[in-house]
């Protein structure tokens, strides 16, 4: 599912939320892409301790963990239809989806 998110600017980033097949196949890379440096890091050390396994647990988590790193830092949902899937995915609740209106 593809969601649109905004800043206070006015700048909308689209993000795939669920499995992250970017992130299977090459590890950490893609947090750099996106600019996501702590994410980055986690991913780079998790994986040099555990041999690289720790890429089939961050394929699964690490687009959530980058949405909620994006909403911490002000983006909000830019329509309904992205309000509707993270509220039903349970990343925001409805009671807080009504501070993004």
């Amino acid at each position: 599912m593809i969601i649109n998110l905004k800043n206070q600017v006015g700048m909308v980033k689209q993000r795939k939320l669920g499995f992250s097949w970017t992130t299977f196949f090459f590890g950490f890379f893609p947090a750099i892409f996106r600019g996501d440096w702590k994410w980055a890091i986690i991913q780079f050390l998790c994986a040099s301790i555990t041999f690289g396994l720790s890429s089939w647990v961050f394929c699964f988590v690490y687009n959530k963990l980058h949405i909620n790193d994006l909403l911490e830092k002000g983006y909000v949902p830019s329509d309904n239809s992205s309000r509707s899937i993270l509220i039903s995915k349970g990343i925001i609740s409805a009671d807080s989806s009504a501070a993004f209106a």
